[in-house]
């Protein structure tokens, strides 16, 4: 297992200098000059030819772009020295660069958008899995029943709905219209500052986050479990006499949480990355947001340190995906 796991972080490695290299190239070469919104940005949109080649070399892009991802990428180990405007200043490692658009560091805006992310993704993922699974494991016992038509034909209505519509409606009528107590106080508050507050901004966000998602997660397990409870050992299981509970729980829903794991561990890198609507809706300055108004402003650091940390955090979680898989099922062996 050692040896496999050494692998996978080699081509984890690959792949996010692979997705760093691609973003980087997109700005690049992209359709329009990457300096010419900042130029536009500082000088009221007066950006005349001078004032964008002095931007440009500001900013570095005169420079080859092989030349320039080489700074970049040694910074993030060592640290350099940048210029903003006529100031120097001792970018230490890991050195991700500065936003042309705020002329913060991006590593110390990162670092305060974290929590914020973490603090959404996991309620969110918490709440997939503690209304998809149970549900999910419902509907395949009572397969074939009203009960289980109408709880799956009500989850792909909900489903069918675009997310963005769904949070957006559900903040429009908790915050504004109705003002409900708890629900309609969405925002962030930093747990060290105000727990109750917290809780209470990041309620709605967690419960758009798992209703929807959930619809998912509960026809994956249900799937799932139809298939497993007509194994062979489940009716061995059953044929000795052990309780329904048994069976379904301690048998069949071990081997049936594999493939719900795998969509867990990809969903869950996913929210990790940046949850972008959900932090545009509720008004979350998280990485998905943050993420969003690099792209909108042409700020490239931004854009290749919130792609650096998405491909980061997926890789991980895949990682540890397949870890599970060997104490999930003992049938499937890492090799």
């Amino acid at each position: 297992m050692f040896a496999y796991i050494i692998k996978r972080l080699i081509s984890g490695v690959v792949v996010v200098i692979l997705v760093s290299m691609a973003v980087f190239a997109l700005f690049w070469f992209g359709p329009e000059d990457p300096a010419r919104p900042i130029c536009n940005q500082q000088t009221g949109n007066r950006c005349t030819p001078d004032r964008l080649e002095n931007f440009e070399e500001q900013m570095g892009y005169n420079n080859g772009i092989v030349s320039e991802y080489g700074a970049y990428a040694k910074g993030i180990f060592t640290g350099r020295q940048m210029e903003i405007g006529t100031t120097q200043i001792d970018c230490d490692a890991p050195c991700l660069g500065y936003s042309h658009r705020t002329f913060n560091l991006v590593w110390e805006e990162l670092i305060d958008r974290i929590p914020a992310t973490i603090s959404v993704a996991a309620g969110g993922a918490v709440l997939y899995l503690l209304l998809g699974v149970p549900i999910g494991v419902a509907a395949a016992r009572r397969r074939g029943t009203l009960g289980d038509k109408l709880l799956v034909s009500s989850f792909l209505v909900i489903s069918s709905v675009p997310y963005y519509l769904f949070a957006l409606l559900a903040w429009l009528y908790f915050t504004l219209i109705w003002q409900v107590p708890i629900l309609g106080d969405s925002g962030y508050t930093p747990i060290t500052d105000n727990p109750a507050k917290w809780f209470a901004g990041l309620l709605l966000p967690w419960l758009c986050l798992g209703i929807f998602g959930c619809t998912q997660y509960t026809r994956y397990t249900r799937g799932a479990m139809v298939e497993t409870l007509s194994e062979d050992y489940i009716r061995t299981a059953k044929a000795k006499g052990l309780a329904p509970s048994t069976v379904v729980y301690r048998h069949g829903l071990r081997s049936a949480l594999v493939p719900v794991v795998t969509v867990f561990g990809i969903d869950l890198g996913v929210l990790l990355a940046g949850t972008i609507f959900t932090e545009r809706i509720f008004e979350i300055q998280g990485i998905g947001r943050w993420g969003l108004q690099a792209v909108q402003s042409f700020d490239l650091p931004v854009v290749s340190a919130t792609a650096l940390f998405g491909a980061i955090i997926i890789v991980i979680s895949n990682l540890i995906v397949d870890v599970v898989y060997s104490v999930l099922d003992p049938r499937v062996r890492l090799s």
